[in-house]
């Protein structure tokens, strides 16, 4: 098994971060590790999602989606293959701290395909995260929902 962590603190509600989160078709204009996600935010649905790493290449996958928790989590499980080959669960929490919100972005990959794949995902997806991280706390706090007022926009 080898797990993934990162996370950030935004200037910005937990509401305005959840929407942000779940505004797939806003994607590609500012998210450039996850450009494209194509399906519903719903229990059990099948998601199309593209990822461009910093680091590696790009790929498509179809997941599905596994929970979702309005305003606090979201999570999906992908595979590559078959159940145990290369199986990735994929997880956006959300808190409220003081001063805004913490995001964590978080994968667990479990399959026998883990310790090959183990040094490229440590250094492509990690700054994946940490950029997609990034680009979400600008896009939200460019937003009305600052806990300190309404400017940014």
């Amino acid at each position: 098994m080898k797990k993934l962590h990162s996370e950030i603190e935004i200037d910005a509600t937990p509401e305005t971060v959840w929407e942000v989160l779940l505004d797939f078709a806003s994607y590609p204009q500012w998210n450039t590790y996850i450009p494209s996600i194509e399906g519903e935010a719903n229990e059990g649905s099948q998601l199309r999602v593209r990822i461009e790493p910093p680091v590696g290449k790009g790929a498509t996958f179809k997941p599905t989606v596994t929970e979702v928790k309005t305003g606090r989590r979201f999570e999906w499980l992908g595979r590559l293959g078959f159940k145990g080959v290369f199986d990735g669960r994929h997880r956006f929490e959300i808190e409220a701290v003081s001063g805004g919100t913490r995001l964590v972005q978080s994968e667990e990959f479990t399959g026998v395909l883990v310790p090959l794949l183990a040094k490229s995902l440590d250094r492509g997806t990690v700054a994946g995260f940490e950029a997609m991280n990034q680009a979400l706390k600008e896009r939200a706090e460019s937003r009305n929902g600052h806990p300190g007022g309404d400017e940014g926009e």
